[in-house]
C-alpha cells in the first residue's frame, strides 16, 4: 500500500474550496419590466408635449392643403409673431425668412393668424413675409365641424 498516494489526494480535496458555476444566463424579465414602464411614460407625455402655440384658426371649407411641419409663421391674439413655434421680433422674421428665400427660392410659407386678430395685423405680417422675398404663401384654417355649420 502506498500511503503517500492516498494520503496526497485526501489532503487536496480536504482543503478545496467549492466554487460556485456563473451564471451564464441574463435575466432579461427585469429590462422587460423597465421598457413597458418607460413606453407607458412616453405614451402619456407625447400628446402633452404636442401643444404648440394656443391659435384659434379661423373655421372654412377651403380646401384640403397638406402643411409641411416647417415654415409657419404664427400670429397669436395677443400679437405675438413665432417662426416654427419659437417666438420672433418683426426684424428675426425678415432675417429667417430671408435665410429661408436664399436657401430655397421656391419654398412656400404658411401664415397660422388668430381669428380675433384685427384684418391690420394679418396683412402687415403678410406684406412683411411678401417683403422679405417669399413668393408661396398659403392661409392656414381649420375645417368647419358639423356644429360651425350650424351657426
Amino acid at each position: 500500500m502506498n500511503v503517500s498516494g492516498g494520503d496526497s489526494g485526501g489532503s487536496s480535496r480536504r482543503f478545496r474550496r467549492k466554487t460556485t458555476p456563473l451564471m451564464t444566463e441574463i435575466n432579461i424579465t427585469p429590462f422587460v419590466d423597465v421598457m413597458l414602464v418607460l413606453l407607458v411614460i412616453f405614451m402619456v407625455t407625447t400628446p402633452l408635449m404636442q401643444s404648440g402655440i394656443a391659435i384659434d384658426l379661423p373655421k372654412e371649407n377651403v380646401g384640403a392643403l397638406e402643411i409641411q411641419e416647417e415654415n409657419i409663421v404664427s400670429l397669436r391674439k395677443d400679437g405675438a409673431m413665432f417662426f416654427n413655434d419659437k417666438r420672433v421680433t418683426a426684424r428675426d422674421l425678415n432675417e429667417k425668412l430671408k435665410k429661408l428665400v436664399t436657401a430655397s427660392p421656391k419654398a412656400q410659407v404658411y401664415l397660422r393668424a388668430d381669428k380675433g386678430l384685427p384684418y391690420g395685423a394679418v396683412m402687415k405680417a403678410m406684406g412683411a413675409i411678401k417683403q422679405a422675398g417669399v413668393e408661396r404663401l398659403g392661409m392656414v384654417t381649420e375645417m368647419p365641424t358639423d356644429e360651425d355649420k350650424g351657426k
